[in-house]
């Protein structure tokens, strides 16, 4: 299974990545998780990115998707993967179309969890505050709305984008992490 989660900052994501990643036996896949083995594995890929990031630019999307491209050709993605956080724009979610194309690789589902963003960032706020760690430097409500404004700049498309494919599926996030879950579980047994 081949899938992709959107979903804006604070939507359930990596929380409901975790748990599919668990009962379907499928990698759950960060970029950023990516691009430091790349590093520390000083694939040519990753000796690319060592460069960029050193000098505090951008990885640019070619060198994510040659990363992601390396990754899912590893034996622990033989049943499949989760891609969380990434495409974040269309130009990435088309340049991730042509690599897997090239490698006869089709996504099985896009899922995308539709949250409202005024109680996504209350949910937010009570994680910062509960989180035993303190608050993350970026959990302020103007930082939060800022990343609300990117995600639905840049990244909302990306849904338009899948749907045009036929492959993206929306569902509620704004439900408890279980029903969440079940929703997704759904969604997979129709694959």
């Amino acid at each position: 299974m081949k899938l992709i989660f959107l979903g804006p900052p604070g939507a359930g994501k990596g929380t409901q990545a975790q748990r599919i990643e668990e009962a379907y036996d499928i990698r759950q896949l960060s970029t950023g998780d990516m691009l430091r083995a790349a590093v520390a594995a000083e694939t040519e890929i990753g000796k690319q990115a060592k460069d960029i990031m050193a000098r505090g630019d951008l990885v640019p999307d070619e060198v994510v998707v040659g990363i992601i491209s390396d990754r899912i050709e590893q034996a622990d993605c033989k049943n499949g993967f989760i891609l969380d956080g990434f495409p974040r724009n269309v130009a990435q979610a088309e340049a991730l179309d042509a690599m897997l194309v090239n490698k006869n690789i089709a996504l099985d589902a896009v899922i995308e969890l539709a949250v409202d963003p005024d109680v996504l960032i209350g949910r937010i706020l009570k994680r910062a505050e509960e989180s035993a760690d303190g608050p993350r430097a970026d959990d302020t409500e103007e930082a939060l709305q800022h990343r609300l404004r990117v995600y639905e700049e840049q990244t909302a498309p990306v849904a338009e984008f899948y749907a045009s494919k036929g492959i993206l599926k929306t569902l509620d996030g704004m439900q408890e992490m279980d029903e969440v879950t079940q929703q997704i579980n759904a969604v997979l047994k129709e694959i």
